[in-house]
């Protein structure tokens, strides 16, 4: 080993203790636009742009590990776009989605798409392709894959409220849509795996199951993110739900995940408590209070904190408690790497 940061977040991602924290960000087109100096349409659609932007981060940052990493994304839309959800697109911020009008009656009727011909994902493996064929200069890699989690896609697809509502009172249109839209995310990784000459892992965004009650997340949540962990054992398994979900702490722990990055409102050292040694932290310094609003001193102190709760540090990957957001500054990413020093 050469003590590289992609070597020290993989010792940390499989419980063990590198030589130093991790640092690890999940960051996207939320945040990216704006930290390069571009147009947010700009970013999407001229590829080489988008190249030179997530060389620049690498180069200007690197002792950090960004997450999943040269991510293809058109904000939300990779996923919901394939079953007929419009995309709403933005000068100054990521795409939105407005949800497709269904009762739930019809929702056992949802297409199943193919990710290489449906939706905006035969974009994402054509780019995909093209970068690991060759556009992807030596000796970068992309090892990780992401998609939105099956809740999550439902919420975009169908909308947050008539979905949240449907798991109290239509339970089988909800295991129905469920069951499309979970074989509709393992799809997609794969087929983004499929692409990748070195593929390490895969990351799954999903927040919905943290707005569950602890009965409802084991009913409608954990079955079908289960089946989607399932399907890539002996991958690493990141999930991101940065809701703050402390009352699910008990039940967390039945994921099959490896890694899980969650909210900066959960304390570090009652996550870790909660969910053992067999699940490695990615976390937790406030991604606006703090990583946007706060000075490299204050993110400095907050982040030493949390490589204090982490312990010994086995299994601990500093972050933010989700992803960047917008507006964060160049120096509070310096601090947080300084911390680790």
């Amino acid at each position: 080993m050469n003590d590289t940061p992609w070597e020290n977040f993989l010792i940390a991602a499989r419980g063990g203790m590198p030589s130093r924290p991790p640092v690890a960000l999940i960051v996207d087109s939320p945040w990216m636009p704006g930290h390069a100096n571009m147009h947010t349409l700009d970013f999407f659609l001229y590829p080489d742009r988008w190249l030179a932007a997530h060389l620049a981060l690498t180069e200007r940052f690197p002792d950090a590990v960004f997450l999943p990493g040269f991510w293809v994304e058109y904000g939300m839309a990779n996923e919901p776009t394939a079953f007929g959800a419009p995309v709403m697109w933005r000068a100054d911020a990521p795409p939105a989605m407005r949800h497709v009008n269904l009762p739930p009656e019809a929702w056992a009727d949802l297409p199943r798409p193919d990710p290489h011909t449906d939706g905006m994902m035969p974009l994402v493996l054509r780019r995909l392709a093209n970068l690991e064929g060759g556009e992807l200069p030596e000796p970068h890699r992309i090892r990780i894959v992401a998609a939105r989690g099956p809740l999550a896609l439902a919420t975009h697809v169908l909308g947050t409220t008539p979905f949240l509502e449907a798991t109290a009172t239509e339970p089988d249109a909800v295991e129905a849509a469920l069951d499309i839209f979970t074989d509709t995310v393992i799809a997609f990784l794969r087929a983004q795996l499929d692409c990748l000459r070195e593929p390490v892992g895969v990351l799954v965004l999903d927040d919905i199951p943290g707005m569950l009650s602890p009965r409802a997340f084991n009913r409608v949540a954990l079955p079908f993110l289960n089946r989607i962990f399932g399907a890539f054992d002996g991958l690493l398994r990141i999930y991101h739900n940065d809701t703050p979900c402390a009352h699910l702490l008990p039940h967390l722990s039945a994921l099959e995940m490896d890694v899980f990055n969650f909210s900066h409102e959960m304390p570090l050292a009652e996550v870790k408590d909660a969910l053992g040694p067999e699940i490695a932290l990615l976390g937790n310094v406030a991604p606006l209070d703090l990583l946007v609003r706060g000075t490299p001193e204050q993110v400095e102190a907050a982040a030493r904190d949390c490589i204090a709760q982490a312990g010994d540090g086995r299994g601990f990957i500093l972050s933010a408690g989700g992803g960047v957001s917008p507006g964060t500054p160049a120096e509070n990413i310096d601090a947080l790497i300084r911390a680790t020093t």
